[in-house]
């Protein structure tokens, strides 16, 4: 018998109504419970589309008894008060990407995570779905030799100034929006976390925020990731493996749309190859992951500690671009 777990959501945005509600109402071990919105009118609008009989203002949600997990889905400045309040109301939490502003703000939610025996999960979808597992396969088995050097791009076109990508007080920005998925993905790639961080920003003049964002990490074994990232460009959305003896390269790798199938190209010394891989919906699949995690279905998955790493790594940045220079990640207390 599946024990289906009860979601409740805290934000009506975009991300939420596309794609995180229709991956809680399809997956087979979660329900929508409750939506929560700081507009009665929005949450009830919310509520119609989805069927979903309880709406109301946030607390509504956290003070609702038969809610087990929260999905948070808020700008990233307001995630940290959130979650808390939900962890401290007995609820595991499913927090949207990037899970906070900075690494003390995250070290306050592990905290609260341990001590409400509650998980917590930061939203990289983009993990879950299975063309980094058939990455990660192929730099097992040696098929491109050593990897030496990760590359990874994540731009877009320009959006309007007013967007809250470009609101400093709701930790608008490139960094904590974009860059977080392939700094993510080169931590899967590389099956490590890196050693130090070297970062540098465009800055938007009239509001202040990281427009665009370059990276470099160094990781141990003399690998690195080189990242670029930023608003206002052609969109590119892809990363790349470079070895010894060949290339491998994925193409829409960090917002996949369901029914596409991703395009993988494997270049080697003997020649190279485009193929394209399984389709799948990684939204569906991380909800179905955390949900058997709380259920204790399967082998325990350390999803905070990861959180805390991702955080580690984007304040080590946020230092690098202010004081320009490398940042080693153990100077991140």
């Amino acid at each position: 018998m599946i024990k289906k777990l009860k979601i409740g959501v805290i934000g009506c945005s975009q991300i939420a109504e596309n794609s995180v509600i229709p991956a809680i109402k399809k997956s087979e071990f979660s329900e929508l419970r409750h939506i929560g919105s700081r507009s009665n009118q929005k949450g009830e609008k919310f509520a119609k589309k989805f069927y979903c009989k309880n709406f109301g203002d946030y607390n509504d949600v956290l003070d609702d008894e038969e809610t087990d997990l929260v999905y948070i889905s808020l700008p990233v400045s307001l995630h940290e008060k959130w979650a808390i309040k939900a962890m401290k109301s007995g609820k595991h939490v499913l927090c949207e990407k990037s899970s906070t502003i900075s690494f003390e703000s995250a070290k306050k939610m592990i905290k609260n995570a341990k001590e409400n025996n509650v998980r917590l999960m930061e939203g990289l979808m983009f993990k879950f779905h299975p063309s980094h597992s058939k990455i990660i396969e192929l730099v097992n088995n040696k098929k491109i030799g050593k990897a030496f050097s990760f590359y990874g791009r994540y731009g877009f076109p320009p959006i309007s100034k007013k967007n809250i990508r470009y609101n400093k007080k709701l930790g608008g920005g490139i960094l904590n929006d974009a860059a977080c998925y392939p700094i993510s993905a080169s931590r899967l790639i590389f099956q490590n976390d890196p050693k130090s961080v070297y970062c540098s920003f465009n800055m938007e003049p009239k509001t202040m925020i990281d427009e665009q964002v370059s990276l470099n990490l160094e990781y141990e074994n003399n690998q690195s990731a080189q990242i670029v990232c930023g608003y206002n460009l052609l969109y590119q959305n892809f990363y790349s493996i470079w070895g010894e003896k060949g290339s491998i390269k994925l193409e829409r790798a960090y917002n996949i749309p369901p029914k596409m199938k991703p395009v993988l190209t494997l270049e080697t010394n003997k020649g190279g190859n485009k193929q394209k891989l399984q389709s799948a919906n990684h939204f569906v699949l991380m909800i179905d992951k955390f949900c058997n995690q709380i259920n204790k279905n399967e082998k325990r998955i350390n999803f905070e500690k990861d959180l805390i790493i991702q955080a580690k790594i984007l304040e080590a940045a946020r230092i690098s671009a202010k004081k320009n220079r490398i940042i080693n990640l153990s100077e991140i207390l």
